[in-house]
């Protein structure tokens, strides 16, 4: 039999051929699944409704402060001033406590 008269069935694929297109194949799925799995993750995370924070509609600060940052605890709220101290407030707006905080030296 000669070249001409083969058809396609008569050739076989190598092995080490055969073996590298399945393992293609295999990984091409996988990374498939790992994709949506990840865009079903950022989508379940982004979505659903995270806790918030009630604040009341206004604290008063004492004159001349500047907030730099707030946080909220279990019944309280911290405000760090501008001029180094954390100002301590109840759920209701009321000033609890004020703490200095001494900014020393440089680590």
């Amino acid at each position: 039999m000669d070249d001409m008269e083969r058809t396609p069935e008569d050739y076989q694929e190598p092995a080490p051929l055969k073996f590298l297109r399945r393992l293609v194949t295999v990984l091409t799925g996988v990374m498939i699944l790992g994709l949506i799995t990840i865009i079903g993750l950022f989508v379940m995370r982004f979505s659903g409704g995270s806790a918030k924070v009630a604040l009341p509609a206004e604290l008063s600060l004492p004159d001349g402060v500047s907030p730099v940052a707030v946080t909220a605890g279990p019944g309280w709220y911290a405000v760090v001033t501008g001029d180094s101290r954390i100002l301590i407030f109840g759920r209701d707006g009321t000033l609890r406590q004020e703490i200095a905080v001494e900014t020393g030296g440089t680590d």
